[in-house]
């Protein structure tokens, strides 16, 4: 059973890793494409389709002869790969330029968008297709025989391209838009907070955890991008130690690092730890909550350097910030601890509210000095925020978030008028917190 979970584990990272790839559904839609060729092909040879090119009914599809089938053919299989290349050069340039506004790692988006990758596919698709009814078109040296039907499919497929091209050129010229990649990089984040919170708060940290005195288990080099929690801890409660990793998922753990450390040395542990843990190249969004975070905030901090200055788009990412806090607020952060039968068997670093908060803001707060659009929209997120939230953990974080803008302003902010207006809204959020009935945590 662990065995199976642990690859239930590998295969959800693999699945992610094949989403990165973008030769895949266009390779699928080919091969599907050039079935389609061979079967209609087929269904003219074998005379099921029941297709008469001089009845009064085939006037719809194709009744020309063989030469004007193979001009019709040629024709769209290189219409058909030019406008590919052309189309794909120009979005390939389009994302360059958008990339240095927005960050190259939101190239990733782009490349996981399944509708990109299918376009690719029709046009390579109606390509391949045209190639294999041209070969099948006989005119002198055999008997001649012209595939009706196939020919008229590419017809249809030319314009299906027709209609998909039309369409990319308005999808690539929305995607790129700066708003839209935001909007889309938050539905992610809050996907992520979905997934990776509770509806009830998690077991409490024991105070005492293995040490570095304690047998380690050594990492092979990577990214950390899942961690089996199950399989990991029901070896641990069958042998009877407890297992603290060291690195969570989005972390880059060095070869030979000591990534777990065990209460007690157990044979196999090495082997145990390896089959539970997940590295790859770069890092996944499977289980790192902080991932799309940091998208939205290489975003921000693009628009805030000196070459772009674009204060409005990094006001709109703290705006998002803040409704992702806010679906948090009635949700509890996992702690990282693992029990089985009553006793602590994993412990795992995990994102704490601070944590993520410093994830959020600091940042950007600190690329924003002097910026005071964006400082003031940051205090007022974090009243937004505040208004929601009820934990006094965690209203005290986000007091820490807004006096450390106070304090940039107060540094970095020469203007008296727009200082006092900074000041005064800090005041707000003061008053607003000091008002709410703090709960517990």
């Amino acid at each position: 059973m662990r065995r199976a979970s642990a690859m239930r584990a590998r295969v959800k990272a693999w699945v992610e890793f094949l989403g990165d790839q973008f030769w895949l559904r266009p390779a699928l839609v080919v091969l599907g494409c050039i079935g389609l060729a061979q079967f209609a092909v087929w269904l003219e040879t074998a005379r099921i389709a029941g297709y008469d090119a001089s009845s009064p009914d085939a006037d719809w599809g194709w009744a020309g002869g063989a030469e004007g089938a193979r001009a019709l053919l040629s024709a769209v299989a290189s219409s058909t790969i030019g406008v590919a290349g052309t189309t794909f050069s120009i979005t390939i340039a389009a994302l360059s330029l958008a990339s240095n506004q927005m960050g190259p790692r939101l190239l990733r988006n782009f490349v996981r968008d399944a509708r990109n990758q299918v376009v690719l596919g029709i046009f390579l698709g109606t390509f391949a297709y045209a190639l294999m009814v041209l070969r099948t078109v006989r005119t002198v040296e055999e008997p001649s025989f012209v595939p009706h039907l196939a020919v008229s499919g590419a017809v249809v497929l030319a314009l299906a391209c027709l209609g998909t091209l039309i369409w990319f050129v308005h999808h690539i010229a929305t995607s790129i838009n700066v708003e839209t990649v935001v909007d889309a990089v938050h539905h992610d984040l809050c996907e992520a907070v979905r997934r990776r919170t509770l509806d009830a708060a998690d077991l409490r940290r024991p105070l005492e955890t293995p040490e570095c005195g304690a047998t380690a288990a050594k990492a092979e080099g990577g990214y950390l991008q899942a961690v089996d929690v199950g399989s990991l801890a029901d070896w641990a409660r069958e042998n009877g130690v407890m297992v603290s990793l060291r690195a969570r998922p989005g972390d880059y753990v060095p070869t030979g690092f000591p990534v777990a450390f065990l209460s007690a040395g157990v044979e196999g542990a090495t082997d145990a730890v390896s089959r539970a843990l997940t590295f790859g190249r770069r890092p996944a969004a499977l289980q790192d909550l902080e991932y799309s975070v940091r998208q939205l905030v290489e975003i921000a901090v693009r628009a805030l350097s000196p070459g772009i200055n674009d204060p409005m788009t990094a006001g709109s990412v703290l705006d998002h910030l803040g409704d992702a806090l806010c679906r948090i607020a009635p949700r509890h952060l996992p702690t990282g601890t693992v029990a089985r039968d009553g006793r602590v068997v994993l412990i795992q670093p995990v994102t704490d509210y601070a944590g993520l908060c410093d994830a959020m803001f600091l940042l950007i707060r600190q690329n924003a000095s002097g910026s005071v659009h964006v400082l003031a929209r940051m205090l007022d997120v974090l009243a937004r925020v505040a208004e929601v939230e009820r934990l006094t953990d965690r209203l005290a974080v986000l007091r820490r978030h807004a006096d450390l803008v106070a304090a940039a302003a107060q540094r970095d902010v020469s203007d008296p008028h727009d200082l006092a207006d900074l000041v005064e809204r800090h005041a707000r959020f003061v008053k607003a917190q000091t008002q709410i009935g703090f709960v517990a945590s």
